[in-house]
C-alpha cells in the first residue's frame, strides 16, 4: 500500500501523535518512515521578530536550533526502529515549512504524510496561516491530518 510514509514534527505534544499514529501505520503496511523537522531561519529584521545580531551570532543561533531540530528526528527514529520500522531522520532548513514539507514529499519519495493540526481558528488562523492547509492543498499524495 504505502512505501514510505513522511511524519512531521515540530516537537509538540500534538505532533507525538502524528509520529505513533505514522508509526503504526507503517508497521501495519511494511512501509519506511522519514521523521522531518523544519527549522525556520534567523529572522533578519525587526519586524520579522528578529533582534539585529551580527552573523556569527545569527549562524551560532541557526546551528542550535538544528540541533535541537536533529534531537527531535533521532528520537522519532529510534522510538519507530524499536518498532521494527526503518526510518530516516531530516532536519531542512527554511524560511517557509509547508513548502520544506513539498518538497521533502518529492525529494524522499514519500506516498503519504502524517502530520497534526494545531487547529488554529478566527484571527489567529488568517494571521498565523495554516501550513497544514497549505500541504493539504498542494500536496500529490495523500495527506493524514491528526487533531
Amino acid at each position: 500500500m504505502y512505501q514510505r510514509i513522511l511524519v512531521t514534527t515540530d516537537g509538540s505534544k500534538l505532533s507525538q501523535k502524528a509520529i505513533a499514529t505514522a508509526i503504526k501505520l507503517a508497521g501495519l503496511t511494511g512501509a519506511e518512515l522519514v521523521a522531518l523537522k523544519v527549522v525556520q531561519r534567523y529572522p533578519q529584521s525587526y519586524f520579522e521578530g528578529g533582534m539585529a545580531l551580527v552573523g556569527e551570532d545569527v549562524k551560532q543561533v541557526e546551528k542550535t536550533w538544528s540541533d535541537a531540530a536533529q534531537k527531535v528526528v533521532n528520537a522519532v527514529k529510534k522510538t519507530a526502529e524499536d518498532a521494527g520500522i526503518k526510518t530516516k531522520a531530516v532536519v531542512v532548513r527554511s524560511d517557509v515549512v509547508s513548502d520544506a514539507i513539498l518538497s521533502t514529499i518529492k525529494k524522499q519519495g514519500c506516498d503519504l504524510v502524517v502530520m497534526a493540526s494545531h487547529g488554529r481558528k478566527g484571527i489567529k488562523r488568517l494571521l498565523l496561516g495554516s501550513e497544514t492547509q497549505h500541504v493539504l492543498t498542494h500536496a500529490t499524495v495523500p495527506v493524514l491530518v491528526l487533531k
